[in-house]
């Protein structure tokens, strides 16, 4: 790991004890400073009050799930990173956590070596990820304040989560290119090498359901067949 990644802190959101210890001991051992909560109220709670460089969010939680919980502290303006941890493969319940402001996935049973990569991809990208766009762009009835992070659709506010706006910025700073999936994993997810992942897809889907007039014949976010996406606007 690189030392810039050493000594950040992170908050494991997970209820089945035998997970948070092989999480917290693994997690420690690779340098981060590990805190840990184990229901969905104390979640929020401490999410809220307390800064983390990132955050480990199971969707099966008492008292409050994983869903409700990122959708609540986005709603008061927390920002941190949050890799979701689920159980469920179904593609529904993966675009739900993301449109609600999870910035990342991955599905239980997990390799350790995996949710090490996402969460180091993850710490990079909100490091380095600043951009190089002006100030503001507007396309179709969208418009875009990059500096405040705002997203307007027909004069009223779209809500994308961090990595649903990072993703944007990239393709708007690259409109007219070819981007490829392999591209966009690794100059917006930070990965440098994945096995065939669904990610992007997700992501594509999500930005079209929201800034799309007809998300099923897109005309700004399109598909290149066989080779992966450009954006129009």
């Amino acid at each position: 790991m690189s030392d810039a990644l050493l000594h950040r802190r992170i908050l494991v959101v997970e209820d089945e004890e035998t997970l948070v210890v092989t999480l917290r001991d693994r997690l420690a051992s690779e340098g981060y400073v590990v805190d840990t909560v184990g229901d969905g109220e104390s979640a929020v709670d401490v999410m809220t009050k307390e800064k983390f460089d990132l955050v480990v969010l199971d969707v099966s939680l008492p008292r409050r799930n994983g869903f409700d919980v990122c959708r609540d502290v986005r709603q008061r303006g927390v920002q941190t990173p949050i890799l979701m941890l689920t159980a469920r493969g179904q593609v529904i319940d993966r675009v739900l956590g993301l449109k609600l402001g999870a910035d990342d996935y991955l599905t239980k049973p997990f390799d350790f070596a995996e949710l090490l990569a996402r969460i180091e991809a993850l710490l990079r990208r909100a490091r380095t990820l600043n951009g190089t766009a002006s100030d503001a762009y507007a396309f179709g009835p969208n418009r875009i304040n990059f500096r405040a992070a705002e997203v307007l659709r027909d004069g009223q506010p779209v809500e994308l989560s961090g990595l649903e706006f990072k993703l944007l910025r990239y393709f708007v700073e690259h409109r007219g290119a070819l981007l490829t999936r392999d591209e966009l994993l690794e100059k917006v997810w930070g990965y440098e090498a994945m096995p065939v992942t669904r990610t992007v897809d997700v992501h594509v889907a999500s930005l079209r359901q929201k800034l799309e007039q007809n998300p099923s014949t897109p005309e700004f976010i399109v598909t290149v067949h066989g080779l992966g996406y450009k954006f129009v606007g």
